[in-house]
């Protein structure tokens, strides 16, 4: 039986530049994005700003119904991988079981997602920032020709830039391959460094262009180490949300595609763009992805009834955006519908705690881990994206302890993380399941310095 040859090898310095490279192209692109999608967001903003009025509604569900329909047409006809988030595509291709098409998904990704976060629809930026990053780095990868283990590193390397770029957050986005793809990673020193590089280099170039900070400041000082069992209880509650959440995800995906191959794929998007479209202008803290919505929150006092309806609606408009088949995260929808839980379940419990003036903020900041962590099941990327997103550095150890009950009891319920179950229904739809053997995964056949062990 002859040896099987190792893959090719880059010289470690080759692919650190490779790496470098990665990151400034991936913070300088995702910041580019990030800025044009806010600009093209508060554009539609101040076209339909004002009293409600039929003309206002209507101008405001034409203009969002076109946007959508837009951005999923330009999906369907050049990139259907381009749909949604992104991540799970990502995964598969370190597993090699997905194709990732960057001179297709770049692009479509790019103005697609300015489309669809710019119509007001309920999705996130990191989703498209994390799918463009990998995108520069298959790009990056065909020019260099690097080895197969190399190459896959830096599919990870240029997600982890488009998440630090997404959330002025690097320490979360490295955390994030480590953790998200930990089955999928082929882990390596060069490997790991190079997605420490990419990371640190795009948030390097989103500081410099947007400016230096976290994303989300709120300032809340600590708290008694005995006030952690309220936090389970937060915890315990989030977990559960989480595995509804997932379930609901995945059901109006399969609901909106059988919608699509009964009638028309445009039908579903024009009507729920026409939806989200009177929203912005009859109740807009409903619609758009909420990074904005969340600092307006913590400083206004909404009643706990007009918060939990708030996260009823958000999270309504949340599948059906995502379903719609558009270029978005689910993200900042995510951390939005938590801050809204948060607030409201501090609330309630301060009347038993009054000595306690911040709880329903240090709630609402806790919430974003914990329901993160029951949603995608990687709660140290939980607590690290939530502290370094709100500078909150005080409230580790009540953020810790929300994550880890969150998970637990996610665990508990049988679920699963969503990008896991994304990648099941995409590859099941696209007649490619995952094989029962783990075959030529690469985290299975590959050692510390990158050569076969077999």
């Amino acid at each position: 039986m002859t040896e099987q040859a190792s893959p090719p090898r880059t010289s470690d310095a080759r692919f650190y530049l490779l790496a470098c490279a990665l990151g400034i192209l991936t913070g300088a692109i995702g910041t580019l994005f990030h800025l044009a999608a806010d600009q093209l967001l508060a554009w539609h903003r101040t076209m339909v700003a004002g009293p409600p009025t039929a003309v206002s509604i209507g101008l405001a569900a034409g203009s969002t119904c076109a946007m959508v329909v837009a951005a999923v047409y330009l999906v369907r006809r050049f990139a259907p991988e381009a749909a949604g988030s992104g991540v799970q595509e990502i995964e598969g291709a370190l597993e090699g079981l997905r194709p990732l098409r960057w001179k297709r998904v770049l692009p479509v990704k790019f103005f697609g997602g300015l489309l669809s976060i710019g119509s007001g629809l309920v999705v996130g930026r990191e989703g498209p920032t994390i799918h463009i990053g990998a995108s520069i780095a298959a790009g990056l990868s065909d020019m260099a020709r690097p080895g197969l283990v190399e190459r896959r590193g830096l599919y990870a390397a240029g997600a982890a830039a488009g998440l630090a770029a997404a959330f002025n957050a690097p320490l979360a986005a490295v955390l994030f391959v480590i953790e998200e793809t930990r089955t999928q990673f082929p882990y390596t020193f060069r490997t790991y460094m190079g997605v420490a590089i990419a990371a640190t280099l795009s948030t390097v170039l989103t500081e410099e262009m947007a400016g230096m900070g976290p994303d989300l400041a709120i300032s809340v000082p600590g708290l008694p180490p005995h006030y952690l069992i309220a936090f389970a209880g937060l915890g315990a509650v989030l977990g559960l949300f989480g595995y509804v959440f997932n379930r609901l995800l995945l059901w109006s995906l399969d609901g909106v595609l059988w919608i699509g191959r009964t009638t028309s794929p445009y039908l579903f998007p024009a009507v729920w763009g026409l939806l989200i479209g009177a929203l912005i202008v009859v109740f807009p803290s409903a619609t758009e992805g909420g990074e904005a919505l969340i600092l307006d929150l913590v400083q206004e006092n909404w009643t706990v009834a007009g918060l939990f309806l708030l996260v009823a609606l958000r999270l309504a408009t949340t599948m059906g955006s995502y379903a719609s088949g558009a270029p978005g995260g689910i993200f900042a929808p995510i951390l939005t519908m938590a801050t809204c839980t948060g607030l409201a379940l501090g609330s309630a419990v301060s009347v038993f705690m009054p000595e306690a003036e911040h709880l329903p903020v240090a709630f609402a900041i806790a919430a974003m881990g914990g329901l993160f962590t029951s949603t995608v099941r990687a709660p140290m990327v939980g607590v690290v994206l939530v502290l370094e997103l709100t500078g909150s550095f005080e409230l580790l150890l009540p953020v810790l302890a929300t994550c880890i009950v969150s998970n637990i009891v996610a665990e508990r319920l049988g679920g699963r993380p969503v990008y896991e179950q994304l990648l099941e229904r995409t590859l099941r739809l696209a007649g490619t399941p995952r094989p029962d053997e783990p075959g030529e995964h690469l985290p299975v056949q590959l050692g510390w310095d990158g050569r076969r062990n077999d």
